[in-house]
């Protein structure tokens, strides 16, 4: 509904959750809305281990962007636990809920999130990503009645985050659901994570790229040392933990040959993303089973 002429045109701000099961391409979207690559991305589930906030300024509002961990059955670890933790935190404190789903395809875990959304009185919207991947787009078009008739969502959305298509629709209607409110970050800001934060997340990155099928979920990644030398470049070391000494070996690779290369292409990437030189150093180190470790889980920053 267009403002009458003469009246200012309101503003709003909020937070909106990017919820889904694991890889139906929660973070793609996320760095398609804002326009800038903050979420990792990789071929396997928990990719994404943190609530991000990515921020959006428009004319008309500012959008709170919450990508989240995808909410999943099974694995029984505190990392899992953890996961969950953090998704149905973010559905219970955020103003909008966008519930990602692929396209074509209604699992048990999208289920599941359903239900869980479906226990706050929020705004739902429904995303169906991928659609680009369909040859036939009418083929989608019972399979989004049959959704609509046993679930209320807000409005139903077809995106090609890959392609950022079909995203200046679901702006506008989440726009619509914000609240009047002033905007809470700067014009030019984009997120409230640290460059520490970031530059782990680009080793990380890195890890699941090459190794996703050998290590997908036995990674972590902790910064040791952040310097940045005014004038001259950043200086940082990262230690990648592993669970298992076989780990170790796998990450490191023959002649240390692997661990260079994931430090080469994660220290291109800080440059680019920062904007400056910079120096980095990998180290891996062994901590037995830290994925179902709560102290480790603190210390790796996944717990509140």
């Amino acid at each position: 509904m267009s403002e009458a002429p003469g009246t200012a045109v309101t503003f709003r701000c909020g937070s909106v959750a990017l919820v889904g099961r694991p890889n139906v391409g929660k973070s793609t979207l996320l760095n398609a809305l804002i326009g800038w690559r903050l979420s990792i991305v990789g071929p396997k589930p928990q990719t994404t281990r943190h609530r991000i906030l990515g921020v959006r300024t428009l004319e008309r509002g500012q959008i709170l962007f919450l990508d989240t961990p995808g909410l999943h059955k099974g694995g029984g670890r505190a990392m899992n636990r953890e996961l969950n933790r953090a998704a149905r935190q973010a559905i219970g404190q955020a103003d909008v809920i966008v519930h990602v789903i692929e396209a074509g395809r209604w699992t048990s875990e999208d289920q599941l999130v359903w239900e869980a959304v479906a226990t706050v009185d929020r705004p739902r919207l429904l995303v169906l990503n991928k659609v680009d991947l369909k040859k036939d787009k009418k083929l989608l078009l019972p399979f989004v009645a049959e959704i609509g008739a046993r679930h209320d969502y807000a409005g139903i959305h077809f995106v090609a985050a890959r392609r950022k298509e079909g995203l200046q629709e679901l702006e506008s209607a989440i726009l619509q659901h914000l609240p009047e409110a002033e905007a809470v970050f700067g014009a030019d800001e984009i997120t409230d994570r640290s460059e520490r934060f970031l530059a782990a997340e680009l080793v990380r990155e890195q890890l699941m790229l090459r190794l996703s099928a050998e290590l997908p979920y036995a990674v972590s990644v902790e910064i040791e040392q952040f310097r940045d030398e005014p004038g001259q470049r950043l200086e940082i070391e990262a230690a990648i933990w592993v669970e298992r000494d076989g780990q170790k070996a796998i990450v490191i690779g023959a002649g240390g040959a692997q661990l260079k290369e994931i430090g080469m292409a994660a220290r291109l990437a800080m440059q680019r993303l920062f904007e400056r030189r910079v120096h980095l150093q990998l180290w891996v180190k062994v901590r037995e089973n830290w994925s179902d470790d709560e102290a480790a889980l603190r210390r790796f920053g996944y717990t509140d």
